[in-house]
């Protein structure tokens, strides 16, 4: 992961903002020797929003489960097709 100081930031904010659209990696901005914020190229934004999305559908499930609000085979392949035949 690449480091960049702000003040780097504000004076060549235009060179490195495009070299984030061949990276996955965000870059780490610092201020007084302290991370302060990540940067990170659209691509690789979308992909984290994406995953985190996938993420909260499995935590969704989990906890739907431990609540028991589960169906059988049978009842998911009813449901299913009522909501397909819509």
């Amino acid at each position: 992961m690449k480091t960049e100081l702000v003040t780097n930031l504000k004076r060549r904010a235009t060179q490195i903002i495009g070299g984030l659209g061949n990276s996955s990696s965000p870059i780490v901005i610092t201020e007084h020797g302290r991370k302060t914020a990540y940067l990170l190229g659209v691509r690789a934004f979308e992909g984290l929003q994406s995953r985190m999305k996938i993420l909260e559908a499995i935590a969704r499930g989990e906890r739907a489960v431990q609540e028991g609000r589960i169906l059988s085979h049978a009842q998911a392949r009813r449901k299913m097709k009522r909501w397909l035949a819509r």
